[in-house]
């Protein structure tokens, strides 16, 4: 789809759509943490409309393309990510003496590091025929290839991290 008033229209609308899918998710998760089944389950399928609207969306923006064309742009997303973009955010993030913000951005920042290596040999293994299982880690977003001991990242152990 060429550079258009609708294009930029979709874009907008797909980070629209997926940020209030995290908002909402998050909103479900703090609304069954406070025992508000109902809120939360209102929030999760609100959530997953959101998620709905923006896959329709970017579909139709054109913006998904071969397999090995979506991992090198997943690889150069994440590359940005860890070296530009949470450098930066942890400067600021430290000069303003804001721990909260210091261990969330060090946390992924470290995980998208992982997380480009992980497209990057996803991309030179695409043919592979053997499955492969990934490993999130629910505190950092850590990703392994095999259930570690504990997450190199932030320490959980690896009991707790989820089963891809």
């Amino acid at each position: 789809m060429s550079e258009s008033k609708t294009l930029n229209n979709l874009m907008e609308a797909f980070a629209g759509e997926s940020q209030a899918n995290r908002k909402y998710t998050a909103y479900s998760k703090k609304a069954e943490a406070d025992g508000k089944i109902n809120a939360a389950k209102l929030f999760k399928a609100a959530a997953d409309a959101e998620t709905l609207h923006a896959l329709k969306h970017f579909e139709v923006a054109g913006k998904i393309h071969t397999t090995a064309e979506n991992l090198k742009d997943a690889v150069a997303g994440e590359t940005h990510e860890f070296t530009e973009m949470y450098p930066d955010f942890l400067k600021t993030a430290e000069a303003e003496g804001n721990q909260d913000a210091i261990k969330t951005f060090t946390f992924a920042m470290k995980a998208e590091a992982v997380h480009a290596r992980l497209y990057q040999e996803a991309l030179e293994n695409l043919d592979q025929s053997e499955e492969v299982f990934y490993y999130l880690c629910p505190l950092c977003g850590n990703i392994e290839k095999a259930v570690p001991d504990k997450c190199a990242i932030c320490g959980v152990p690896g009991s707790s991290f989820i089963k891809y």
